[in-house]
């Protein structure tokens, strides 16, 4: 982690059930100054309780998941008390799952195999544009 001493680090967890791509996103995503993973889960049940734990500023969802699917967690999110920004990071990317994830509660979705550094730059934003963590915050790929 690369962090400003002026402004705490974007606290990231990723929840992805195929091993090399959640280590593929934690390198990537983990090297953006200011950003620090905090927490990687493959099911539904653990990254809930790791988000919990880790007070995390921003989730990465995959939907498929070894247990529960992302969508479940969306809709858990919604319902806890931490604010969390969502970010639906996936492979189905219709128009009908996107409005679906917003439905859920996500806030940015991208296709994993053709939109991934935009993902990686929405993140660099939030983690340095006052007031993105807030939750106020429009962009190109906002769900």
């Amino acid at each position: 982690m690369n962090s400003s001493p002026s402004q705490q680090a974007l606290r990231v967890f990723l929840v992805e059930d195929t091993i090399p791509i959640r280590q593929r996103m934690a390198a990537r995503l983990g090297a953006i100054d200011g950003v620090e993973i905090v927490g990687e889960a493959e099911e539904s049940g653990t990254a809930l309780a790791g988000i919990d734990a880790t007070a995390a500023d921003v989730v990465v969802v995959d939907f498929r998941l070894t247990s529960g699917t992302g969508m479940e967690l969306l809709h858990s999110l919604t319902q806890s008390a931490s604010r969390v920004i969502a970010i639906v990071l996936t492979n189905h990317s219709s128009a009908w799952f996107r409005q679906a994830c917003l439905a859920a509660g996500a806030q940015y979705f991208f296709d994993k195999t053709s939109e991934f550094d935009l993902a990686c730059n929405t993140i660099q934003r939030i983690a340095h544009e006052p007031g993105a963590r807030g939750l106020e915050y429009t962009g190109a790929h906002h769900v």
